[in-house]
């Protein structure tokens, strides 16, 4: 593999870690988000998943969005017989955001992150040697 492949399997990668933050950035940011009417479903958490495709014109693989869901697990219950989007019990159908336990949204944030942090770091050596070739040539 050369150089300029890597640079391309890089770039695909922070593309693709860019789009999952978008993702997770718009699931917290809708975590409190209820319907505006009694029964109506809140806002529903989006997943994204990747895929290996094959970059014919440069013969190798890249990752890519594979597509961006939505998650049918259920929703939380929250008593507020105050807002308006509240049954007759006073129950309020959430959102199936979870922002801090668990498998949370601030978790595939940070792996997020990270990767896109590393696959930047890849570039940037690439780059390095990329430039210490050229000076060596000059």
């Amino acid at each position: 593999m050369d150089l300029m492949q890597s640079l391309m399997i890089s770039a695909a990668g922070m593309k693709v870690q860019g789009e999952r933050l978008r993702v997770v950035a718009e699931n917290l940011a809708n975590a409190d988000s209820v319907a505006e009417t009694p029964g109506g479903d809140p806002y529903r958490r989006k997943t994204i998943t990747f895929r290996n495709e094959m970059d014919r014109a440069l013969g190798l693989e890249t990752v890519q969005v594979d597509k961006v869901g939505t998650d049918r697990s259920d929703f939380r219950m929250k008593y507020d017989p105050g807002n308006p989007a509240a049954d007759a019990k006073g129950y309020v159908l959430m959102p199936n955001v979870n922002a801090l336990i668990g498998r949370s949204e601030m978790t595939d944030m940070r792996e997020a992150q990270r990767s896109y942090e590393a696959t930047l770091r890849a570039i940037e050596v690439a780059r390095t040697m990329l430039q210490r070739t050229i000076d060596l040539l000059r």
